[in-house]
């Protein structure tokens, strides 16, 4: 069957709670492949939540809902403090992406808590100002940037990843409002390992399903290079999302 907007495949999916180091609990789900040990994990932090970014955000709603069968990767969402989704509020206020830090801390360490392997972190729009700032520490593995606007993030912060060595997938779409491809380019220089990817006609918020595919392609082949690309049929179980 044809994979589209609304395919759901087979995971084993909890709902998960994490703590932060001042005493805030979030809201989160962990998707891990049914019947095999995850090759990999992906720790994803959502666009702006005063805009209406959440942990269910389509991208990484779609991330849950195919990687775990389709590529081994383990998928963990969560809304950072103050954010609501259809799973709940996390407790908090929203901070401009400053104490958001201790909410990816928190995530990391459930992560490494659970034997997570190889951890990866997927950041959209405001999330990759948060893993920029505050994800580049062991034992973090690399980071997917997908529409970095590096609206907070400082030439220090990107040259910190630099100096790490960490890997950066930065997934820019050509038209994109906030940092199109050309000064996204200019701005990731810094970081010599930094691999800028280019989606045609893409625009910032990846609306469609042939932006989400090629998203997520790029995802996998830096996550786990062997799954990748993804295919566009499954033979599998698969049921339908509703949001009704």
């Amino acid at each position: 069957m044809l994979i589209g907007a609304n395919s759901v495949l087979p995971a084993q999916r909890e709902a998960i709670t994490l703590r932060t180091s001042d005493g805030l609990a979030l809201v989160g789900e962990l998707a891990v492949p049914v019947d095999h040990p995850p090759s990999a994990t992906v720790i994803c932090v959502h666009p702006l939540p005063t805009h209406g970014g959440m942990m269910d955000s389509h991208v990484l709603r779609k991330m849950a809902w195919r990687l775990p069968a389709m590529a081994g990767i383990a998928v963990l969402r969560f809304n950072t403090r103050g954010t609501t989704s259809a799973a709940g509020t996390s407790q908090g206020s929203f901070d401009h992406g400053n104490a958001e830090g201790l909410d990816l801390d928190a995530a990391i360490a459930f992560a490494a808590q659970r034997g997570l392997p190889d951890p990866w972190l997927l950041g959209w729009s405001f999330g990759t100002d948060v893993i920029l700032r505050h994800g580049n520490h062991p034992p973090v593995a690399g980071a997917v940037l997908l529409s970095p606007p590096l609206r907070t993030t400082t030439e220090q912060e990107l040259q910190s990843w630099m100096l790490s060595g960490r890997p950066l997938v930065c997934i820019i779409p050509e038209f994109d409002e906030y940092l199109p491809a050309e000064p996204a380019r200019a701005r990731f220089s810094v970081v010599p390992q930094a691999r800028v990817v280019i989606v045609a006609e893409g625009q910032h918020l990846w609306v469609g399903e042939r932006f989400v595919a090629q998203v997520l392609d790029q995802v996998v082949a830096a996550v786990n290079p062997s799954a990748a690309p993804l295919p566009r049929t499954w033979s599998g179980p698969m049921t339908r999302w509703s949001d009704l």
